[in-house]
């Protein structure tokens, strides 16, 4: 029996030029695909390969070939359509972790990054089998493989010898390597993108005479949008559609096509992929609907859909989606069912659900936004709002994202990718909190309440329903980022005004004294209120509703002027109308082209613009804070913990019982086993005050007296421990104690435990720290105060690991008793400091440590001299998939 290969050996991958291509490793039954690659190969490509002319593969060599272990010898071959296009494999040698490895790329698409996708691929599945060294002779001519494993991020070291380079490539990650994969990622998957929204030519397939059908409205609305590219509609029975010619087929149409929009039944949608890729399109939008969402059948179609669009190096949106569009007008693409479409502006907008894109259009439109480009994925099946956060990223076109998700396919790799860009360009987000049944998504163990900390971690604005999201981007895409909190109001109403105070106050915001200039007041009276203001503030709200409905053009002109002059946020209620008057709502300042830039957004009520300013106001100040670096701290012995915790999942006796001691539990090994996490935690520098169990009252006095004193007297059972009037604290001396136990021991009943342990410095706040595993998310950090009114409450925040030390501060500052902490309330301030170093270290086990499933250190008492542990339990999970984000690139 031949040997099989792990599944994720294969993937799916973007290459350089935004095509894709199928990895996988070679079997036997490849031997015809072997030989026709080699057939279309250069004599030169062969020459570098072998050193010599080798005009064609012996059936010896086929079979030495395509006949691997998958463990000595390892090859990779990466596919298009039928054809293999690419093949990198390695055979290993003494000493057994070295590995000589060599790549073959056909000649026709080298430049595309394939040798790179293959190493990352390859060097991967080298490590699973333990090879540390990758080497290869090269000759001094062949600069592809040369520049190849210089520009690959790991350590190389190169030697001249008998007219041949010796390279040596150290497989273990390094920083440089990590950029250099996600730089790759980020080229490729935005230019897929770029690809699908740049087309120069466009083939509608089910364009039918029949009116208000899916294919003629999106064939009418190409045309009504000018694109600048040939529109071919197709149709197996009209000779033209709309007065365009159509086409019996893909395949006969006479020019190139770039992309393809599908409105056919589904049942005719993978035929019809295929005859697309024969004919070398290079993007598909399905607007077809009876996929995923139908059920197990409709799902099945849809990823095979998937599976021979990326085969044959398409991309996919949809499908059941609303379409694409770009506003550039070198392009004029609207390749949507939606017949409205705003004009031009900054804003790039990513919509997963399909039957509401057409409203989300027109409220963009009405509100004279403006859009760059346009996508609704519908269900997700493919191209995601992760590729398109790669897009947006390097689009001049764009300056603010917003997206309306229902699923995240990628959780970590979202988080990722929107640290860094909000940095640049802010990211809005509604996510609704259910799934739709055609979305590949994966079921999240975080609350909905966590996703909203990460969120946040990552400078993501969120917001609760779609009227927010419009009402946040109108502000990012018309007006600069204010610098602070400080708010002014200037209105001449004086319920409004007061209106606007008290929402700036409710929103965390700081309102000055509001000016209330009267019914009367005009643009004159405005303008000198405006400039008096803004110097000492941040951002201001200006609320005008004339006594006399008129001709306030005057008014918006002073507001427009000053807040250009002052280069600070401005916002109005203008007449309580959604938006200025509209030939008021474009053009920026000197050298700004922007259509929009400089516009000052009107909200029908002052609470909706506070609300909108509140968002913007928390991510400017996210914004101005350093990223960080996640700290590097002593103490850590991360290999000790790994072998702890696989000691632990073997169920071996003495390793296992070392770390549990008493109380642990678990089955047989392999299974989900809990632990004592003392012996773990302390691997990373994190000491967990013993408990000393105590039969009786006696023990429980010797226990006392070898600690030292004070102690306290609790019960040995976390719960029970945490319910008042359970513990006795600040016991002094041997009669305490023994009253102590009594007590407990009346109260639990003789059957529960009970422990001594050493009294914590008082004053102190009792807080919880805790790890959630998430398959999709990675480790998460929680943590939350220990009080009872915060438990019921639910005050808990979470942050990603590994944290910063800006994420570690932020952490223990957004629970909302954070204030108990710093000294308020009666409260003596506590040494947060402590506080953060160990999340930072909580964090550092739970990206190192995916075992670790959870993790529960309660408490933590936090007073003004430090931190003290007082239990750690872990609940150990077998890892069995990896996350999404580690490894090589793959598209998931």
């Amino acid at each position: 029996m031949h040997p099989q290969y792990p599944a994720h050996w294969e993937a799916d991958v973007v290459l350089s030029d935004g095509g894709t291509a199928h990895v996988r490793p070679i079997r036997p039954d490849d031997a015809g695909m072997l030989r026709s690659f080699y057939s279309r190969l250069s004599a030169e490509s062969i020459y570098f390969r072998y050193f010599g002319p080798r005009p064609r593969l012996t059936d010896k060599d086929v079979v030495w070939f395509t006949n691997v272990d998958y463990d000595n010898r390892v090859a990779l071959i990466a596919t298009i359509g039928t054809e293999m296009v690419a093949v990198v494999r390695y055979d290993r040698v003494q000493p057994r972790d070295h590995a000589e490895v060599a790549f073959l790329v056909e000649d026709a698409h080298q430049g595309r990054g394939l040798a790179a996708v293959l190493m990352e691929h390859l060097r991967a599945a080298a490590r699973e089998r333990g090879i540390k060294t990758f080497i290869a002779d090269v000759l001094p001519g062949n600069h592809r493989m040369t520049g190849l494993f210089r520009q690959a991020g790991y350590t190389a070291q190169s030697q001249f010898e008998d007219g041949v380079v010796r390279m040596t490539l150290d497989l273990s990650s390094t920083e440089t390597a990590l950029e250099v994969r996600l730089a790759r990622e980020h080229r490729a998957e935005a230019r897929s993108i770029a690809r699908l929204l740049t087309p120069e030519s466009v083939a509608v397939i089910g364009a039918s005479r029949e009116p208000g059908g899916i294919g003629q409205t999106v064939l009418r609305n190409l045309l009504a949008a000018d694109f600048t590219g040939p529109v071919y509609p197709v149709h197996r029975h009209v000779r033209a559609v709309a007065g365009v010619r159509a086409y019996r087929s893909v395949s006969a149409i006479d020019g190139e096509v770039d992309l393809a929009v599908l409105a056919v039944p589904a049942e005719g949608v993978l035929d019809l992929v295929v005859e697309c890729a024969e004919k070398g399109v290079k993007g598909l939008v399905v607007v077809s609907s009876g996929f995923g969402e139908t059920g197990q059948e409709g799902r099945a179609r849809q990823e095979e859909l998937v599976r021979i669009a990326r085969a044959y190096g398409m991309r996919v949106v949809g499908p059941n989606c609303l379409g694409i569009a770009n506003t550039d007008p070198a392009v004029r693409l609207n390749a949507t069912l939606a017949a409205t479409l705003p004009g031009r502006g900054r804003v790039g907008f990513f919509s997963q659900s399909g039957a509401l894109g057409t409203a989300l259009l027109q409220r963009v439109a009405q509100r004279g936004m403006g859009i760059s480009t346009f996508v609704s994925a519908g269900n997700r099946a493919d191209v995601s709002g992760n590729d398109l956060l790669q897009y947006w990223e390097e689009d001049p076109a764009t300056d603010v994202i917003l997206l309306y998700l229902e699923s995240i396919g990628n959780p970590r790799k979202f988080t990722r990718l929107a640290r860094r860009i909000s940095r640049s360009k802010p990211i809005v987000v509604v996510k609704s909190r259910g799934v739709p049944g055609g979305h590949r998504a994966p079921v999240l163990a975080l609350p909905d309440t966590a996703l909203s900390s990460l969120f946040a971690q990552a400078g993501v604005i969120r917001v609760d329903d779609l009227v927010q999201l419009f009402d946040v981007a109108q502000l990012l895409a018309h007006q600069p980022l204010p610098a602070g909190p400080r708010v002014g109001v200037v209105g001449n109403s004086d319920a409004l005004t007061l209106l606007a105070e008290e929402a700036c106050a409710g929103a965390g915001l700081q309102p000055s004294p509001p000016v209330n200039l009267g019914a009367p007041a005009g643009a004159a009276e405005f303008a000198e209120a405006l400039r008096s203001v803004l110097p000492e503030v941040d951002a201001v709200v200006a609320i005008y509703m004339p006594p006399i409905p008129g001709d306030c053009r005057e008014v918006a002109e002073a507001l427009l002027e000053v807040a250009r002059e002052s280069g600070k946020p401005v916002l109005a209620t203008f007449q309580g109308a959604l938006g200025m008057p509209a030939d008021l709502r474009v053009g920026g300042g000197p050298g700004d082209d922007s259509p929009q830039r400089g516009s000052i957004p009107s909200y029908p009520a002052p609470e909706e613009a506070v609300r909108a300013l509140a968002h913007v106001v928390r991510y400017a100040h996210w914004r101005r804070q350093p990223p960080g670096t996640v700290p590097s701290v002593e103490g850590i012995d991360t290999a000790a913990a790994r072998e702890i915790v696989a000691a632990a999942l073997r169920g071996e006796g003495a390793a296992a019982g070392e770390v549990a001691g008493e109380g642990a539990s678990g089955g047989a090994a392999g299974e989900e086993r809990e632990i004592d996490a003392t012996a773990l935690l302390a691997c990373y520098g994190i000491e967990v005050w013993p408990a000393h169990l105590a039969a009786g009252a006696e023990e429980a006095v010797a226990a006392a007296e070898r600690i030292g004193w004070p102690v306290v007297v609790k019960s040995a059972d976390t719960e029970d421990a945490r319910r008042a009037g359970t513990v006795r604290v600040g016991l002094t001396e041997p009669a305490g104690v023994r009253q102590a136990y009594a007590d407990l021991a009346a109260l639990h009943g003789p059957a529960t435990p009970l422990a001594v342990q050493r009294m914590a410095p008082q004053p102190s706040v009792p807080t919880v720290v805790g790890v959630t595993q998430d398959r999709y998310f990675g480790g998460v950090v929680t943590f939350g105060l220990g009080e009872v009114t915060a438990r019921l409450l639910g005050d808990q925040a979470y942050r990603l690991a590994p944290l910063t030390a800006e994420d570690a501060a932020e952490l223990v500052r957004s629970v909302r008793a954070a204030p108990l902490l710093f000294g308020e309330y009666g409260y003596q301030a506590v040494a947060v400091e402590a506080l953060e170093e160990l999340l930072v270290r909580v964090g550092l086990l739970a990206d190192a440590l995916p075992e670790v499933a959870r993790m529960d250190l309660d408490q933590v008492l936090v007073s003004a001299s430090g931190v003290a542990v007082l239990g750690a339990r872990a609940v150990l999970r077998p890892v069995t998939a990896l996350r999404p984000d580690v490894g090589p690139r793959r598209l998931s």
